[in-house]
């Protein structure tokens, strides 16, 4: 085999049709890293863990990965320096875009099976696409600018709710949480990811129920409370939903992309004409190996962005789940920044979120996000609807550079949540 078949320097990469994943392992430190790189570069695209016959030159100029980094972590020069019975690194890895094309199931496989689930524990850390590659997929068809538009917002943050108690309802129940919920003025109302279409409150009754309590609501507030129905069930069932929930009048659709798929995120983008938020439920299972699946910014950031979602539901190191600070800023940056011609995906922050924490979220955001208040709506003392309330005069307080302790003391809402909840400058 030529060097040049199975080695790349990283810039001759970037000018072909290559997805450049980035990995880290951690070896003995007598493992022979090199090795162990060239085996997952062939092991992932045209061959195994022996040499097997058939294998031509054509196929390894055209299918076979390439070893384009080798990175050591620290960057030992010299053996005399290696002290530690294990040695970590990152590797990275080209693979040619034509052996799987713009679709998640064998990018996926390629990227995260074979030689990586059988031979090899690593994680996949990195993932750099051509924009020629990235702009296949597609991306959201509405971004922040069109999520915006629908809630009828320009400026600032915008608030989500869901429904609690999460499920065990019927939908006339339902109705009547959301209608005293969308009295306080709330942007957004959705399911909570654990409800998708039990029989006892069957999705499509669940939009006919809320939209007449948004319309009921709207007439003595004159704000339009728009209601996200959480659409996640088995693939051959999603597009049914889909489509059934849309004609009875549902502007925006929830699916929890991590239980369902990226591809099945993907499919639902490409089919109906409403924005999509897609809710990280389940994703945990992905990212929080440290030598195995892949980092968070890429199963919460990346690759919901590319498959298709408008609104990404993401958590944060405030709701008593122990995300890293760095992870959640990088999410979000995947989700927001430019990339490419693809829209940015607006980031809907959960877990914890009140009154109180409002200003350091704004602070480390900014004003294209979601804050999605659920316990601090519904467990608000004077009710849902002073939940909201109170969510909002936070807001308002942030936006007009007035501290939420001082803006307290002319709103009881906001008073008695940050009374109850703290104030997390």
């Amino acid at each position: 085999m030529k060097l040049d078949q199975l080695f790349c320097l990283n810039e001759e990469i970037r000018q072909k049709e290559y997805v450049l994943a980035t990995y880290y392992i951690e070896l003995d430190k007598d493992s022979d890293i090199i090795a162990k790189a060239s085996s997952m570069a062939v092991g992932q695209t045209v061959g195994t863990w022996v040499p097997v016959p058939g294998i031509t030159d054509e196929m390894r100029d055209n299918h076979m990965g390439r070893v384009v980094n080798v990175i050591d972590l620290p960057p030992y020069e010299l053996s005399s320096q290696v002290a530690d019975i294990k040695c970590t690194y990152l590797i990275q890895i080209a693979f040619p875009a034509v052996n799987f094309g713009a679709q998640f199931p064998m990018m996926l496989t390629t990227l995260l099976g074979n030689d990586a689930s059988t031979s090899a524990q690593v994680k996949l850390v990195d993932l750099q696409l051509t924009e020629s590659f990235a702009s296949q997929f597609g991306g959201p068809n509405f971004g922040i600018e069109g999520i915006r538009n629908l809630a009828g917002e320009k400026s600032r943050p915008l608030i989500l709710n869901m429904i609690k108690p999460c499920i065990g309802f019927s939908p006339e129940v339902g109705a009547k949480i959301f209608y005293e919920t969308a009295m306080g003025g709330v942007d957004l109302i959705k399911d909570d990811e654990l409800l998708g279409n039990p029989d006892f409150c069957p999705v499509v009754e669940r939009v006919k129920a809320y939209n007449s309590a948004s319309k009921a609501a709207y007439e003595k507030t004159g704000k339009r409370v728009i209601y996200i129905p959480n659409i996640t069930d088995s693939v051959d069932r999603v597009l049914d939903h889909a489509k059934r929930a849309v004609e009875a009048g549902a502007k925006v659709l929830m699916i929890n992309f991590a239980t369902v798929g990226y591809s099945m995120l993907h499919t639902l983008a490409k089919t109906v004409n409403v924005p999509i938020l897609g809710h990280y439920a389940g994703a945990g299972m992905f990212y929080e190996g440290i030598h195995s699946g892949m980092s968070s910014p890429l199963a919460v950031g990346k690759l919901p962005r590319l498959a298709g979602a408008d609104i990404v539901m993401i958590n944060t190191p405030y709701g008593g789940y122990p995300l890293r600070y760095q992870k959640y800023i990088q999410t979000v940056q995947a989700l927001s920044l430019p990339y490419y011609k693809i829209k940015p995906t607006m980031p809907s922050v959960g877990g914890g979120v009140h009154p109180g924490i409002t200003e350091r979220y704004i602070k480390e955001l900014g004003t294209d996000i979601i804050l999605s208040p659920g316990g601090a709506i519904h467990g608000h003392p004077e009710g849902a609807a002073a939940g909201v309330r109170a969510m909002r005069q936070a807001i308002d307080a942030v936006m007009n550079g007035i501290a939420l302790d001082e803006a307290a003391k002319e709103h009881s809402e906001l008073f008695a949540a940050i009374k109850l909840w703290g104030y997390k400058k």
